[in-house]
């Protein structure tokens, strides 16, 4: 339950960092980077706990995924753009791999 805590943690600051990244390039105001930068360093910051609770490998790639669903769906949802077949297969491939990796 610790790991999917932590996850749940890292991924929502990550994700907030990236939304507030993608509001940056939008309007280029120096605070809206500033924070995004502090929440990408908070994310890192929790990391650091999730990688010392489940290791290295599997902390990294679950994160990777999760961010990678998470981040795609606010991209489609929020700034109405679009994934390609290409970028669609591989958001599931992405998934597969890290769900092998799990049960394996």
């Amino acid at each position: 339950m610790r790991v999917a805590a932590i996850l749940f943690i890292a991924v929502c600051l990550f994700l907030a960092g990236a939304t507030a990244s993608r509001a940056y390039v939008s309007n280029s105001n120096l605070w809206v980077l500033a924070t995004a930068l502090v929440l990408y360093t908070l994310g890192n910051l929790s990391m650091i706990a999730l990688m010392r609770t489940s290791g290295l490998s599997l902390a990294i790639s679950l994160s990777s995924v999760a961010q990678l669903i998470a981040i795609n769906a606010i991209a489609v949802l929020v700034f109405d753009e679009r994934l390609g077949w290409h970028q669609g297969v591989g958001v599931l491939l992405g998934i597969a791999s890290v769900t092998l990796m799990v049960i394996g």
